[in-house]
């Protein structure tokens, strides 16, 4: 356990800045662009559900499991009190958790423990498959989870590097994007059910609210995460 610990926390030496900048050009065009962006949402999307899923246990509400769906959406399934702060906290969870996840992946990023990063990436799709209850959702995460198992077992640290870059560039852009996304389609009166108006419906405050400070989260934590991640 004492050398899979070390192995663990082992730190990585910093990237030279040309890589950083090329990472954070990469994650941009997977989410500025259309295309890429149509491929790459459902990574958000677990990120999305895994945020509802943990705050669903944090508030002790009970988990009845996770559906995540080939048109990229997805939903988490809970019971308990249909109003309340458990019910709030965990509708609040969703649009603000891939951002703060790239935080926190920033972060491990910038204390150079890479390693450490990709088996926590892992171990949370893991807990995600556990949770799953539809085919397309356990094999979307089947196939995320064998491709990070890939990348631990086979990949070079060079490419592990890189690969932790993107991914960290690509949740703290990526968290943006959809909730832009979601007032689109609020103001075509076609998200009745997004998360922003279930918490108007919980909460005295309107959705666009809600909107608004899941933004301020994003931009926030993807301008904090790009400070950490700057190599100069």
């Amino acid at each position: 356990m004492e050398q899979l610990w070390a192995h663990l926390i082992k730190v990585q030496p910093d990237p030279d800045p040309w890589v950083v900048g090329v990472s954070a050009l990469a994650a941009f065009v997977l989410v500025g662009f259309r295309m890429p962006w149509q491929v790459t949402r459902g990574l958000i999307t677990i990120a999305h559900e895994g945020g509802h899923a943990l705050m669903a246990l944090v508030t002790r509400r009970k988990l009845e499991g996770i559906r995540l769906h080939s048109d990229t959406s997805g939903v988490t399934l809970t019971r308990g009190r249909p109003t309340g702060p458990g019910m709030v906290l965990t509708a609040l969870a969703g649009y603000v958790a891939p951002p703060l996840l790239g935080l926190g992946a920033a972060w491990l990023t910038e204390m150079g423990h890479i390693t450490l990063l990709i088996w926590s990436v892992l171990l949370f799709l893991v807990c995600m498959l556990l949770l799953v209850r539809n085919l397309y959702g356990a094999l979307i995460l089947l196939a995320t989870g064998g491709a990070v198992f890939a990348l631990i077992m086979y990949a070079p640290a060079e490419v592990q590097q890189v690969v932790a870059l993107v991914a960290v560039w690509f949740l703290l852009f990526g968290g943006i994007r959809p909730i832009i996304e979601l007032q689109r389609k609020r103001s075509r009166r076609q998200a009745r059910d997004s998360d922003a108006d279930q918490l108007a419906r919980l909460t005295f405050l309107p959705g666009g609210f809600y909107v608004l400070l899941f933004l301020l989260v994003s931009v926030v934590s993807a301008a904090f995460g790009a400070y950490l991640m700057n190599p100069l």
